[in-house]
């Protein structure tokens, strides 16, 4: 049962994800920061895609993922058609990831060290990514309600 929520979940807000980015009227504005946005809708996007890829993808689907967390920041003016790429990419990578698993794997240890106070578990883990891609996702969406202003 909570594999297949996680995977729901991931599935929900990945597809909002790809909704928040296809929602922006002028695709310059997905990479527009200012004053108080330092990080764009676009570097988030990266973030996450690459933040799944590595810790569910690599960690758990054994995809061989290699991550470049400097690039997720550093990268600009990406296009719209290839973040959304990326992210049906990363839909099918963390599906097939947690289809992998057994319900008995949620309880065991995940595979990598990774600093998250409150557990260590494969559960545990996803529940705190799931929480991860939300909170960024309200990031994506105020950032294209404050700043997508063009008509």
């Amino acid at each position: 049962m909570l594999k297949e929520s996680l995977k729901a979940l991931f599935t929900r807000d990945l597809n909002r994800l790809k909704v928040e980015i296809e929602s922006y009227r002028d695709e310059k504005v997905i990479w527009l920061i200012d004053q108080q946005v330092l990080n764009s809708a676009g570097n988030l996007c990266l973030h996450l895609v690459g933040n799944l890829n590595t810790f569910v993808g690599g960690e758990l689907g054994k995809t061989g993922y290699l991550r470049d967390r400097p690039l997720e920041f550093s990268l600009k003016d990406v296009p719209r058609a290839e973040l959304i790429s990326k992210i049906e990419a990363t839909i099918t990578v963390v599906a097939n990831a947690i289809d992998g698993l057994t319900e008995e794997d949620m309880y065991s240890k995940y595979p990598l060290v990774k600093v998250v106070e409150g557990g260590d578990t494969v559960g545990f883990m996803l529940i705190h990514l799931s929480t991860h891609l939300a909170y960024h996702l309200g990031q994506i969406n105020y950032h294209r309600r404050l700043l997508d202003t063009s008509n």
